[in-house]
């Protein structure tokens, strides 16, 4: 398992004593680890903690760590279509960004079509 899920998990575990450290410390831990995650890491790590409980992630670091893995793949449409379904999710304050990925993920979609039949 990798650091960024283990601190995760850290993060959202039900007691202190699970926790094993105070909230802040774990919160900058996380920070840290998902700042120098490969994108590939970053999304097992929310596909792991998305399924063993949807809401257990705290909306900022899903957020955050969605974004850094935007910004490491900035040409894949279906992690732009994830990211914004994900922002969607998380109410109307997100909304206006949610729709520019989705907006860019069907751009990058059209292009990906043109380059097929030019093939």
């Amino acid at each position: 398992m990798n650091e960024l899920l283990k601190v995760a998990r850290r993060m959202t575990a039900p007691t202190t004593e699970e926790r094993g450290a105070p909230e802040a410390e774990l919160q900058r831990e996380f920070v840290e680890e998902v700042t120098f995650s490969s994108a590939e890491t970053i999304l097992g790590m929310l596909r792991a903690m998305l399924e063993e409980d949807w809401m257990g992630l705290p909306a900022w670091a899903r957020i955050l760590a969605f974004r850094l893995a935007c910004l490491q793949r900035p040409g894949d449409a279906e992690l732009l279509r994830v990211a914004a379904a994900d922002l969607i999710a998380f109410g109307p304050d997100w909304n206006d960004i949610a729709h520019g990925l989705e907006r860019e993920a069907e751009r990058l979609a059209g292009m990906d079509e043109e380059d097929g039949r030019d093939g």
